[in-house]
């Protein structure tokens, strides 16, 4: 995989880069746990993904099973990261948000599990919340965004999956 990296990152011109290929690369990338590796799969997606809007959307269906066994891997570094990347990727265009509601019965089960890991330290200070760390507020962030952004039969699709979820939007 090193050689891809190196690859993408000598000057190549983002309109160039074969999308089908490269992006599903990149977010089989998210269970690296090694640096540098695992900073060029989350930076590489990043890039990828506000660069090529439009070139997303047909490529959705691949990205999916590596979300899924990247939420699946209990490692917190690797599941927030993957949240983080989960909320770009809905953001990212008005599109996706909806055509990844289909897939919330694979990618949300795990989220059901971090939902409640909340960090409760009492008076002291909990960094996780500056760095964007804390497993229990990103669930909730991205549950929030997938509602936000994947229309009319996005809450009912989390609450079957997250039943202790409530909605974000006022009605």
């Amino acid at each position: 995989m090193n050689h891809i990296f190196l690859e993408l990152f000598n000057e190549v011109n983002i309109n160039e880069i074969d999308y089908a290929y490269h992006l599903p690369l990149f977010f089989n990338g998210l269970c690296e746990v090694e640096y540098p590796y695992s900073y060029f799969a989350q930076e590489g997606i990043k890039d990828l993904l506000l660069n090529g809007k439009k070139r997303v959307l047909p490529v959705l269906p691949q990205l999916i099973l590596p979300i899924k066994n990247a939420l699946n891997t209990k490692n917190r570094t690797i599941i927030a990261a993957t949240l983080k990347i989960l909320q770009v990727l809905v953001s990212n265009s008005e599109t996706i948000g909806e055509a990844l509601v289909p897939y919330y019965r694979q990618i949300l089960p795990p989220l059901n599990l971090y939902k409640s890991l909340n960090v409760n330290i009492g008076a002291d200070i909990d960094y996780s919340q500056q760095k964007r760390e804390n497993i229990g507020e990103l669930v909730q962030e991205t549950l929030e965004m997938l509602e936000t952004y994947g229309g009319k039969d996005a809450f009912i699709n989390i609450k079957y999956m997250i039943p202790t979820y409530e909605s974000c939007i006022q009605s």
